[in-house]
Protein backbone atom coordinates (compact mmCIF):
# COMPACT_ATOMS: atom_id res chain seq x y z
CA UNK A 1 0.00 0.00 0.00
CA UNK A 2 0.85 3.77 -0.92
CA UNK A 3 0.07 6.34 1.55
CA UNK A 4 -2.43 8.63 -0.42
CA UNK A 5 -3.14 11.08 2.29
CA UNK A 6 -3.20 11.84 5.62
CA UNK A 7 -5.60 15.03 7.20
CA UNK A 8 -6.93 15.51 10.98
CA UNK A 9 -10.47 16.01 11.82
CA UNK A 10 -12.11 18.36 13.71
CA UNK A 11 -12.01 16.22 16.87
CA UNK A 12 -8.21 16.25 16.37
CA UNK A 13 -8.69 12.47 15.32
CA UNK A 14 -6.52 10.68 12.69
CA UNK A 15 -7.59 9.56 9.73
CA UNK A 16 -5.38 8.02 7.28
CA UNK A 17 -6.22 6.72 3.41
CA UNK A 18 -3.59 4.22 2.09
CA UNK A 19 -4.38 3.73 -2.00
CA UNK A 20 -3.17 0.20 -3.29
CA UNK A 21 -0.60 0.93 -5.77
CA UNK A 22 -2.32 1.15 -9.07
CA UNK A 23 -5.34 2.51 -7.65
CA UNK A 24 -4.52 6.13 -8.70
CA UNK A 25 -3.62 5.07 -12.50
CA UNK A 26 -6.79 2.83 -12.48
CA UNK A 27 -8.71 6.05 -11.46
CA UNK A 28 -7.44 8.05 -14.03
CA UNK A 29 -7.95 5.44 -16.84
CA UNK A 30 -11.16 5.21 -15.83
CA UNK A 31 -11.88 9.15 -16.09
CA UNK A 32 -13.99 9.28 -12.98
CA UNK A 33 -13.71 10.18 -9.90
CA UNK A 34 -16.24 8.93 -6.68
CA UNK A 35 -18.16 9.57 -3.41
CA UNK A 36 -18.73 8.14 -0.24
CA UNK A 37 -21.12 8.51 3.14
CA UNK A 38 -20.30 7.38 6.64
CA UNK A 39 -23.08 7.70 8.97
CA UNK A 40 -20.65 6.46 11.78
CA UNK A 41 -18.50 9.62 11.44
CA UNK A 42 -20.85 11.59 9.35
CA UNK A 43 -19.17 12.78 6.75
CA UNK A 44 -19.08 12.42 2.94
CA UNK A 45 -15.83 11.78 1.24
CA UNK A 46 -15.06 13.00 -2.64
CA UNK A 47 -11.99 10.68 -3.85
CA UNK A 48 -10.77 12.11 -6.99
CA UNK A 49 -6.83 13.31 -8.48
CA UNK A 50 -4.85 16.43 -8.20
CA UNK A 51 -3.53 18.18 -11.04
CA UNK A 52 -0.02 16.22 -10.18
CA UNK A 53 -1.65 13.24 -10.52
CA UNK A 54 -1.79 12.13 -6.52
CA UNK A 55 -5.06 11.24 -4.49
CA UNK A 56 -7.33 14.20 -3.92
CA UNK A 57 -9.23 14.27 -0.82
CA UNK A 58 -11.72 16.59 0.21
CA UNK A 59 -14.82 16.21 2.99
CA UNK A 60 -17.62 17.57 4.46
CA UNK A 61 -19.87 16.89 7.37
CA UNK A 62 -23.22 15.93 6.68
CA UNK A 63 -25.07 14.28 10.54
CA UNK A 64 -26.01 10.76 10.09
CA UNK A 65 -25.34 10.75 5.94
CA UNK A 66 -26.29 7.75 4.06
CA UNK A 67 -27.72 7.20 0.86
CA UNK A 68 -26.11 8.29 -2.22
CA UNK A 69 -27.53 9.15 -5.74
CA UNK A 70 -25.61 10.72 -8.79
CA UNK A 71 -27.50 11.58 -12.14
CA UNK A 72 -26.03 14.38 -14.57
CA UNK A 73 -24.95 17.51 -12.65
CA UNK A 74 -27.34 16.55 -9.70
CA UNK A 75 -25.96 14.79 -6.13
CA UNK A 76 -28.92 13.46 -3.97
CA UNK A 77 -27.88 12.76 0.30
CA UNK A 78 -29.87 11.76 2.63
CA UNK A 79 -29.36 12.42 6.78
CA UNK A 80 -30.23 12.46 9.79
CA UNK A 81 -33.84 14.10 9.18
CA UNK A 82 -33.16 15.96 5.50
CA UNK A 83 -32.70 15.05 1.93
CA UNK A 84 -31.00 16.88 -0.05
CA UNK A 85 -30.32 17.78 -3.93
CA UNK A 86 -26.63 19.28 -4.22
CA UNK A 87 -25.73 20.53 -8.03
CA UNK A 88 -22.60 20.97 -9.49
CA UNK A 89 -22.15 24.49 -10.50
CA UNK A 90 -19.50 24.24 -12.61
CA UNK A 91 -19.86 24.04 -16.47
CA UNK A 92 -18.12 21.33 -18.48
CA UNK A 93 -14.01 22.79 -18.51
CA UNK A 94 -14.63 25.10 -15.82
CA UNK A 95 -11.68 24.96 -12.86
CA UNK A 96 -13.01 26.49 -9.06
CA UNK A 97 -9.87 26.28 -7.20
CA UNK A 98 -8.30 23.37 -9.58
CA UNK A 99 -11.72 21.32 -8.96
CA UNK A 100 -13.71 20.59 -11.97
CA UNK A 101 -17.14 19.87 -9.74
CA UNK A 102 -18.41 22.24 -7.50
CA UNK A 103 -21.34 20.90 -5.78
CA UNK A 104 -24.07 23.71 -3.91
CA UNK A 105 -26.81 22.77 -1.91
CA UNK A 106 -30.07 23.63 -3.94
CA UNK A 107 -33.00 21.91 -2.05
CA UNK A 108 -33.47 20.29 1.00
CA UNK A 109 -36.95 17.88 2.14
CA UNK A 110 -37.49 17.95 6.15
CA UNK A 111 -38.29 14.23 6.30
CA UNK A 112 -37.87 13.88 10.15
CA UNK A 113 -35.73 10.66 11.58
CA UNK A 114 -36.84 7.81 8.94
CA UNK A 115 -33.57 5.93 9.06
CA UNK A 116 -33.58 6.38 4.88
CA UNK A 117 -31.33 4.10 3.26
CA UNK A 118 -31.03 3.79 -0.64
CA UNK A 119 -32.14 6.63 -2.75
CA UNK A 120 -32.64 6.79 -6.06
CA UNK A 121 -34.65 8.70 -8.96
CA UNK A 122 -36.56 7.34 -11.25
CA UNK A 123 -39.68 8.31 -13.76
CA UNK A 124 -41.64 8.43 -10.51
CA UNK A 125 -38.58 10.93 -9.16
CA UNK A 126 -37.06 10.74 -6.10
CA UNK A 127 -37.67 7.44 -4.10
CA UNK A 128 -36.06 6.29 -1.05
CA UNK A 129 -35.65 3.44 1.53
CA UNK A 130 -37.65 4.25 4.38
CA UNK A 131 -36.49 1.83 6.79
CA UNK A 132 -37.93 2.97 10.01
CA UNK A 133 -42.01 2.36 8.51
CA UNK A 134 -40.61 -0.47 5.89
CA UNK A 135 -41.80 0.69 3.03
CA UNK A 136 -40.81 2.81 -0.06
CA UNK A 137 -41.25 6.38 0.15
CA UNK A 138 -41.24 9.69 -1.79
CA UNK A 139 -40.87 13.40 -0.58
CA UNK A 140 -44.01 15.71 -0.19
CA UNK A 141 -44.37 19.38 -0.13
CA UNK A 142 -46.07 19.13 2.96
CA UNK A 143 -45.45 15.82 5.05
CA UNK A 144 -42.69 13.91 6.38
CA UNK A 145 -42.62 11.47 3.31
CA UNK A 146 -45.51 9.66 1.00
CA UNK A 147 -45.87 5.56 1.20
CA UNK A 148 -45.02 3.92 -2.18
CA UNK A 149 -44.72 0.41 -1.73
CA UNK A 150 -44.28 -2.23 1.57
CA UNK A 151 -43.23 -5.84 1.18
CA UNK A 152 -45.72 -8.35 0.68
CA UNK A 153 -45.60 -9.57 4.37
CA UNK A 154 -45.71 -5.97 6.01
CA UNK A 155 -48.86 -5.54 7.21
CA UNK A 156 -48.75 -2.08 8.29
CA UNK A 157 -46.73 1.30 7.72
CA UNK A 158 -45.54 1.61 11.24
CA UNK A 159 -42.68 3.38 12.56
CA UNK A 160 -40.86 -0.26 14.05
CA UNK A 161 -38.21 -0.77 11.56
CA UNK A 162 -39.63 -4.53 11.19
CA UNK A 163 -38.15 -6.26 8.83
CA UNK A 164 -35.23 -3.53 8.10
CA UNK A 165 -35.86 -2.53 4.56
CA UNK A 166 -32.44 -1.26 3.02
CA UNK A 167 -32.23 -1.47 -0.52
CA UNK A 168 -33.23 -0.54 -3.69
CA UNK A 169 -32.22 -1.03 -7.40
CA UNK A 170 -33.82 0.39 -10.44
CA UNK A 171 -34.25 -1.61 -13.71
CA UNK A 172 -35.61 0.41 -16.51
CA UNK A 173 -36.19 3.41 -14.89
CA UNK A 174 -38.25 1.88 -12.02
CA UNK A 175 -37.94 0.52 -8.39
CA UNK A 176 -37.70 -2.92 -9.26
CA UNK A 177 -35.67 -5.08 -6.12
CA UNK A 178 -35.41 -4.62 -2.66
CA UNK A 179 -33.16 -6.39 -0.19
CA UNK A 180 -34.59 -6.73 3.47
CA UNK A 181 -32.64 -8.60 6.26
CA UNK A 182 -35.76 -10.45 7.41
CA UNK A 183 -39.18 -11.08 6.93
CA UNK A 184 -40.65 -9.96 9.94
CA UNK A 185 -43.43 -8.55 10.59
CA UNK A 186 -42.53 -7.40 14.65
CA UNK A 187 -41.19 -4.34 15.78
CA UNK A 188 -37.43 -4.78 15.37
CA UNK A 189 -38.29 -8.41 14.47
CA UNK A 190 -35.66 -8.47 11.73
CA UNK A 191 -32.83 -8.74 14.37
CA UNK A 192 -33.22 -12.46 15.72
CA UNK A 193 -32.97 -13.12 11.88
CA UNK A 194 -29.95 -11.62 11.11
CA UNK A 195 -28.20 -15.47 9.95
CA UNK A 196 -29.84 -16.57 7.20
CA UNK A 197 -33.29 -14.33 7.11
CA UNK A 198 -32.72 -11.89 4.76
CA UNK A 199 -34.51 -11.81 1.51
CA UNK A 200 -34.96 -10.14 -1.99
CA UNK A 201 -38.26 -9.00 -3.02
CA UNK A 202 -39.74 -7.80 -6.50
CA UNK A 203 -41.38 -4.68 -6.31
CA UNK A 204 -43.43 -4.89 -9.84
CA UNK A 205 -44.39 -8.44 -8.94
CA UNK A 206 -44.61 -8.14 -5.30
CA UNK A 207 -43.36 -11.69 -5.12
CA UNK A 208 -40.03 -12.57 -2.54
CA UNK A 209 -37.70 -13.83 -4.96
CA UNK A 210 -34.25 -14.90 -2.81
CA UNK A 211 -34.31 -16.04 0.38
CA UNK A 212 -31.52 -17.40 2.51
CA UNK A 213 -29.33 -14.07 2.83
CA UNK A 214 -27.09 -12.63 5.70
CA UNK A 215 -28.38 -9.24 6.11
CA UNK A 216 -28.20 -8.60 2.31
CA UNK A 217 -27.26 -5.23 1.55
CA UNK A 218 -26.92 -2.80 -1.81
CA UNK A 219 -28.83 -4.06 -4.84
CA UNK A 220 -27.75 -3.11 -8.19
CA UNK A 221 -29.35 -4.04 -11.88
CA UNK A 222 -26.15 -3.51 -13.85
CA UNK A 223 -25.37 -5.51 -17.25
CA UNK A 224 -28.44 -7.27 -17.04
CA UNK A 225 -27.72 -8.69 -13.63
CA UNK A 226 -29.09 -8.44 -10.05
CA UNK A 227 -25.75 -7.63 -7.91
CA UNK A 228 -25.81 -7.12 -4.16
CA UNK A 229 -23.89 -8.06 -1.20
CA UNK A 230 -24.20 -10.48 1.59
CA UNK A 231 -23.11 -8.49 3.97
CA UNK A 232 -23.46 -11.27 6.89
CA UNK A 233 -20.51 -13.42 5.14
CA UNK A 234 -19.04 -10.98 3.54
CA UNK A 235 -19.41 -11.74 0.06
CA UNK A 236 -20.36 -9.21 -3.59
CA UNK A 237 -22.36 -11.19 -5.70
CA UNK A 238 -25.43 -12.04 -8.00
CA UNK A 239 -28.98 -13.01 -7.59
CA UNK A 240 -29.65 -15.83 -10.28
CA UNK A 241 -33.29 -14.10 -11.12
CA UNK A 242 -34.70 -17.89 -12.45
CA UNK A 243 -33.87 -19.76 -9.40
CA UNK A 244 -32.97 -16.82 -6.26
CA UNK A 245 -29.43 -18.67 -5.98
CA UNK A 246 -27.11 -16.13 -4.45
CA UNK A 247 -23.81 -16.62 -6.61
CA UNK A 248 -20.76 -15.11 -5.17
CA UNK A 249 -18.42 -13.77 -6.95
CA UNK A 250 -15.84 -12.59 -3.97
CA UNK A 251 -15.07 -12.28 -0.43
CA UNK A 252 -14.36 -9.07 1.41
CA UNK A 253 -13.07 -8.89 4.88
CA UNK A 254 -15.36 -6.23 5.74
CA UNK A 255 -18.94 -6.13 6.15
CA UNK A 256 -20.10 -4.99 2.87
CA UNK A 257 -22.42 -2.10 2.26
CA UNK A 258 -21.96 0.27 -0.84
CA UNK A 259 -21.91 -0.46 -4.39
CA UNK A 260 -21.39 1.28 -7.70
CA UNK A 261 -20.49 0.15 -11.00
CA UNK A 262 -18.16 1.60 -14.51
CA UNK A 263 -17.66 -0.41 -16.96
CA UNK A 264 -16.65 -4.13 -16.02
CA UNK A 265 -16.01 -3.12 -12.28
CA UNK A 266 -17.73 -2.99 -9.47
CA UNK A 267 -16.65 -0.49 -6.39
CA UNK A 268 -17.67 -2.32 -3.30
CA UNK A 269 -17.73 -0.59 0.29
CA UNK A 270 -16.00 -2.38 3.39
CA UNK A 271 -16.88 -1.17 7.37
CA UNK A 272 -15.00 -3.19 10.46
CA UNK A 273 -17.78 -4.84 12.11
CA UNK A 274 -19.29 -3.37 15.40
CA UNK A 275 -18.76 -4.40 18.94
CA UNK A 276 -22.50 -4.90 19.33
CA UNK A 277 -25.24 -7.96 18.71
CA UNK A 278 -26.16 -6.49 15.40
CA UNK A 279 -23.01 -8.02 13.76
CA UNK A 280 -22.62 -10.75 15.82
CA UNK A 281 -22.71 -14.57 15.26
CA UNK A 282 -22.33 -13.71 11.84
CA UNK A 283 -20.32 -16.04 9.74
CA UNK A 284 -18.23 -13.13 8.30
CA UNK A 285 -16.35 -13.15 11.94
CA UNK A 286 -15.89 -17.15 11.21
CA UNK A 287 -14.38 -16.55 7.95
CA UNK A 288 -12.07 -13.71 8.95
CA UNK A 289 -10.92 -16.14 11.65
CA UNK A 290 -10.60 -18.88 8.98
CA UNK A 291 -8.66 -16.27 6.73
CA UNK A 292 -6.53 -15.35 9.54
CA UNK A 293 -7.75 -11.78 8.77
CA UNK A 294 -9.46 -8.13 10.20
CA UNK A 295 -12.01 -6.73 9.36
CA UNK A 296 -10.89 -3.53 7.38
CA UNK A 297 -12.76 -0.11 6.36
CA UNK A 298 -12.53 1.05 2.86
CA UNK A 299 -13.30 0.48 -0.50
CA UNK A 300 -12.17 -2.24 -2.83
CA UNK A 301 -12.28 -2.01 -6.77
CA UNK A 302 -13.34 -5.74 -8.17
CA UNK A 303 -12.81 -7.06 -11.59
CA UNK A 304 -16.15 -8.28 -12.84
CA UNK A 305 -14.94 -10.58 -15.24
CA UNK A 306 -12.69 -12.93 -12.27
CA UNK A 307 -13.75 -11.78 -9.29
CA UNK A 308 -10.64 -10.42 -8.62
CA UNK A 309 -9.91 -7.78 -6.11
CA UNK A 310 -7.72 -5.43 -8.08
CA UNK A 311 -7.81 -2.41 -6.64
CA UNK A 312 -8.52 -1.27 -2.92
CA UNK A 313 -8.46 1.61 -0.95
CA UNK A 314 -8.13 1.21 2.52
CA UNK A 315 -9.22 3.79 5.76
CA UNK A 316 -7.92 4.29 9.21
CA UNK A 317 -8.90 6.10 11.96
CA UNK A 318 -11.56 7.82 12.78
CA UNK A 319 -13.72 6.33 9.96
CA UNK A 320 -14.74 2.60 10.73
CA UNK A 321 -18.00 2.57 8.66
CA UNK A 322 -19.52 3.32 5.60
CA UNK A 323 -22.81 3.13 4.01
CA UNK A 324 -22.74 4.05 0.56
CA UNK A 325 -20.29 5.06 -2.56
CA UNK A 326 -21.12 6.53 -6.30
CA UNK A 327 -19.07 6.83 -9.02
CA UNK A 328 -18.39 10.26 -10.61
CA UNK A 329 -17.99 9.95 -14.34
CA UNK A 330 -16.06 12.15 -16.35
CA UNK A 331 -15.22 14.61 -13.34
CA UNK A 332 -11.76 14.45 -12.20
CA UNK A 333 -12.08 16.17 -8.78
CA UNK A 334 -15.46 17.12 -6.91
CA UNK A 335 -16.05 18.99 -4.13
CA UNK A 336 -18.49 20.62 -2.39
CA UNK A 337 -19.57 23.84 -0.83
CA UNK A 338 -19.96 23.26 3.37
CA UNK A 339 -22.85 25.29 5.47
CA UNK A 340 -20.42 26.43 8.10
CA UNK A 341 -18.85 29.29 6.56
CA UNK A 342 -19.95 32.19 4.80
CA UNK A 343 -18.98 30.66 1.26
CA UNK A 344 -22.17 29.56 0.92
CA UNK A 345 -24.12 33.10 0.81
CA UNK A 346 -21.50 34.10 -1.98
CA UNK A 347 -22.20 31.15 -4.38
CA UNK A 348 -25.53 32.47 -6.94
CA UNK A 349 -26.14 30.82 -10.01
CA UNK A 350 -28.47 32.19 -12.78
CA UNK A 351 -31.14 29.73 -14.32
CA UNK A 352 -31.78 30.70 -18.29
CA UNK A 353 -34.47 32.60 -18.92
CA UNK A 354 -38.49 30.77 -19.66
Amino acid sequence: MERATETVTENNKRLEINASRQFVPWLAQQNLSFAFTTYQAGKIFFIGLQPSGQLSVFERTLDRCMGLYAEGSSLYISTLYQLWRLENSLQSGEVYQEYDAYYVPQMSYVTGDLDIHDITVGEEGLIFVNTLFSCLGTVSPTHSFIPLWKPPFISKIAAEDRCHLNGLAMREGKARYVTAVSMSDLAEGWREQRQTGGCVVDVQSNEVIATGLSMPHSPRYYQEKLWLHNSGTGEFGQIDLETGEFIPVAFCPGYLRGLAFTGDFALVGLSKARENKTFSGLLLNERLIKENAQARCGLMVIDLRSGDIVHSLNIDGVVEELYDVVVLPRIRRPMAIGFRNDEIRRVISIGEKI
